[in-house]
């Protein structure tokens, strides 16, 4: 056969950990590689004009005219896989590394040799998972002409390659914070094509709100210092270009994916309170004969939320307003699920058993309206949960929430009432910290009375009692915090202070000792209760 020279783009790619995902799997990791050849990798190799040279078991080389055509191949198959990947397990996930070179290749037949295609298999060794490593060249033709960062790893010196290799990362995460955000439903964001043509410009807030039809913009930037890097972020009102957040993230290059997943969550965690916040205050200076729905919910949001009687009576009242306004609207629902659920665990309320009843009619109405929407599915199913309803299958609904929108402080919040519901106050500490970690600025009240909760299970009495009085001073009206305090001072041998407890609580419901059936782990249920019974001086 003649063998012919010309200048191309080399791609090569490989499965990462290839040799470990067949031997945990053999026949499902070959069905998975073939689908994604199949429904991504082939079609978009197409798309973008390139040529399957050959193909290995865990790898593919790759030819292209154009080393544009190259990257957003390249691009574009690593983001699809990152959004495949999103909802699987780590050990579980297969993931690309690629390399792409320009250079003088030989042709022979169907194959091509020379070291444009050594260097390129080097530079897809160099690159991480996910990860796209290109030499300088490539940098150079590409930079002006696509909008990616490049990220300078230096000179690499590679198996059999004379001299060494200047290597470039592409930064193919710009749009992770996008992407979080695109994930709460009720907000509506604008894709990165549409924002990216601000980036590297100054610019007037007023005007890219009113280019974009925006209310508010989320701006940053990021600085790189020997090592390090840090990550700025600040939430602005368009149209008075007032700040409602701001935030900086430091970390290292060496784990700079770690540090923008890191960034994209708390990004997405606080931004969905902030906006809420804002939103409700907008809503508050409206006529109230000039509210919609949606005004409604929003003017009933800080009543549910405050642990007051007389509050949450009056947020019911909004809420049975929308719902009659628009009877699918699963916000409404699930909020006036919760607030029933607040009213008859506190003794707030003549029948429990019904107001107990219509939280779930309302918490199911709600999941049929909800969809992908991720607030809505977690406060149904905490709904669900407090009202002793199917736990597993609500904790299967939480869990859902929380791979729709992982950044959702709340969503943790409501996943760590469940796992304590259902006996694992282990695991509920830890997603009610990620709640925390998420959302620090403005903690929710019952989370601290939730890691509480889960230290007195755990029999760790004085951790316990800390973090209840802590949740006491942020919702000095909350009967539940009141009588896991009341069961914690009795089982430390306490029971002046748990007596003194239990008076405070008289005050605020004529209910001390509850059904408590929610609380489904026998042993810890019966752990509450008879605390509860010796402060409130019952027989047990």
């Amino acid at each position: 056969m003649s063998q012919t020279r010309r200048l191309a783009a080399i791609l090569a790619a490989d499965v990462a950990g290839y040799s470990r995902l067949m031997g945990a799997d053999e026949e499902g990791t070959l069905a998975a590689l073939k689908a994604l050849r199949r429904e991504l990798a082939d079609p978009k190799i197409k798309e973008h004009r390139g040529r399957i040279v050959k193909t290995t078991g865990d790898g593919l080389l790759l030819e292209f005219a154009s080393v544009v055509d190259a990257v957003r191949c390249a691009v574009e198959v690593q983001r699809e896989m990152a959004e495949r990947n999103a909802d699987v397990p780590p050990d579980r996930r297969i993931e690309f590394r690629m390399g792409i070179n320009v250079g003088d290749i030989i042709k022979d037949g169907r194959d091509i040799y020379g070291d444009g295609v050594n260097v390129a298999a080097r530079l897809e060794a160099l690159a991480e998972r996910g990860g796209i490593c290109v030499s300088r060249v490539v940098r150079d033709q590409v930079r002006d002409k696509l909008a990616f960062s490049f990220e300078d790893m230096g000179e690499q010196q590679v198996k059999n390659i004379a001299r060494p290799v200047r290597v470039h990362r592409i930064v193919i995460g710009d749009e992770e914070i996008i992407t979080s955000l695109s994930r709460i439903r009720w907000l509506f964001v604008i894709a990165r094509n549409s924002s990216f043509t601000y980036k590297g410009h100054a610019i007037d807030v007023k005007q890219v709100g009113r280019e974009l039809g925006v209310r508010y913009v989320l701006e940053g930037s990021v600085r790189k210092a020997g090592g390090r890097v840090r990550i700025t972020a600040q939430l602005i009102e368009a149209e008075t270009g007032a700040h409602l957040w701001a935030e900086r993230f430091d970390g290292s290059l060496e784990d700079v994916f770690e540090l923008q997943d890191r960034v994209a969550i708390s990004v997405a965690g606080v931004i969905e309170p902030a906006l809420q916040a804002a939103e409700i205050r907008r809503s508050t200076e409206r006529p109230t004969k000039d509210l919609n729905a949606y005004d409604l919910y929003l003017r009933a949001l800080p009543d549910a939320e405050s642990g007051d009687k007389e509050r949450i009576i009056k947020a019911l009242g909004f809420l049975y307003q929308a719902i009659e306004r628009d009877p699918d609207f699963g916000p409404a629902l699930a909020l006036a699920a919760r607030s029933q659920n607040n009213l008859y665990v506190s003794g707030w309320i003549k029948d429990p058993e019904a107001s107990r009843r219509e939280s779930v009619d309302l918490a199911r109405r709600a999941l049929r309206a909800a969809g992908d929407e991720a607030n809505t599915l977690a406060r149904s199913a905490y709904a669900l949960g407090m009202s002793g309803e199917d736990i597993e299958a609500a904790i299967a609904v939480v869990d859902r929430s929380l791979q729709l929108n992982p950044g959702y402080a709340r969503g943790w919040h409501y996943s760590g009432w469940l796992r304590l519901w259902a006996g694992h106050p282990g695991l509920a500490i830890e997603h009610f910290e990620t709640a925390l970690r998420l959302n620090p600025r403005d903690p929710f009240p019952s989370t601290l009375m939730g890691i509480g909760v889960g230290h007195f299970f755990a029999g760790r009495f004085a951790e316990a009692r800390t973090m209840l009085l802590r949740s006491l001073q942020e919702q000095p009206g909350w009967v539940p915090t009141y009588r896991f305090l009341a069961a914690c001072y009795a089982h430390m041998g306490r029971l002046d202070e748990a007596r003194d407890t239990i008076d405070q609580m008289r005050a605020l419901t004529p209910i001390i000792v509850p059904d408590a059936t929610h609380w489904r782990d026998l042993r810890q249920r019966e752990l509450f209760l008879s605390g509860l019974r010796l402060a409130a001086g019952e027989a047990g």
